[in-house]
């Protein structure tokens, strides 16, 4: 029997099996929903400022905004959405106090990671052409699919940018969001997701804020981002005006390569938020650090001499 696709969710209690056949017994699927259901009502969610230990900085959540700390989020992406363990995540910001939001087909969830390459320069900034940059990330997406096909992974179109890059040289805040869809190899399709990014610009690295949706929701994430990228900053003394070039590590990359880049590093986040599930895990972990590394390496200058 073949698995059906399942469709956007943030909350699917199985979502990597494949149906039970007409007639199975259903004790098995009470008890995953029951485990779920107990590892929800365990959830934390935190209000008001939150630290993000870790990162060296602070959400100011708004009233109505719940964070889950490492361990509740880690918990929500391995044990609830059937992902990897990831060190990484710092933590999941929610649009509710509620903690049976992950279970909300219809929201969205921020996952909070932190990035210490060193402080990005900006400089770059206002001579990005985003059109051409789209159709170099278009083709590079385009020329890794035969190897995901061939290592079982769906093969992934960046269709356009459902918002543009938006840099606000004031705040030293980025976001953008990308339309992208999902095939399988036999070349159907998989699903369409929205993917929004927020980067945080720092004094020794950057904060990554990525929430994923379906891509109908387009309109509820493009009302709620403004806030999310309002209450998130570094701590004094970590932000971005507080680098010294004559102490402080200086990445290799600048704005663009943190736009092209995050088609690639951050694909495999699609999957920690459950949002396009093509029933397997193997169809879910894209594996293109590669590409990334590949972006990095095309817009890599060399750091300033001090």
């Amino acid at each position: 029997m073949k698995c059906k696709l399942l469709l956007p969710a943030l909350a699917l209690l199985a979502a990597f099996a494949c149906p039970a056949p007409a007639g199975a017994a259903d004790a098995p699927a009470a008890s995953a929903a029951d485990r779920a259901r107990a590892l929800v009502d365990n959830l934390h969610p935190l209000s008001g400022d939150v630290a993000v230990p870790g990162a060296q900085a602070t959400l100011q959540l708004k009233p109505g905004y719940g964070f889950l700390q490492a361990a509740d989020a880690q918990r929500v992406l391995t044990k609830l959405w059937g992902n990897p363990p990831d060190d990484k995540v710092l933590g999941m910001i929610l649009p509710s106090t509620d903690p049976a939001t992950v279970m909300d087909g219809h929201a969205w969830a921020v996952v909070v990671t932190y990035v210490d390459d060193g402080y990005v320069s900006d400089e770059d900034a206002s001579r990005i052409d985003y059109d051409e940059l789209l159709r170099n990330m278009q083709k590079a997406t385009q020329a890794r699919n035969a190897e995901r096909v061939k290592q079982g992974y769906p093969a992934v179109e960046l269709l356009g940018w459902a918002e543009p890059p938006h840099y606000d040289a004031a705040s030293h805040k980025l976001y953008w969001a990308r339309d992208i869809e999902f095939k399988r190899p036999d070349g159907s399709m998989g699903g369409r997701t929205l993917n929004y990014a927020i980067r945080v610009l720092g004094r020794q690295g950057y904060l990554s804020l990525d929430a994923v949706a379906p891509i109908g929701e387009l309109a509820k994430v493009r009302a709620d981002m403004p806030a999310v990228l309002a209450m998130t900053d570094f701590d004094a003394g970590q932000r971005y005006a507080d680098y010294n070039p004559r102490t402080d590590k200086l990445a290799a990359y600048g704005i663009a390569a943190l736009v092209a880049g995050g088609i690639a590093a951050k694909a495999g986040l699609f999957a920690k938020l459950g949002v396009i599930l093509l029933a397997l895990k193997k169809f879910i972990i894209l594996g293109v650090a590669a590409v990334a590394a590949a972006f990095r390496k095309l817009f890599k200058r060399k750091p300033a001499q001090r």
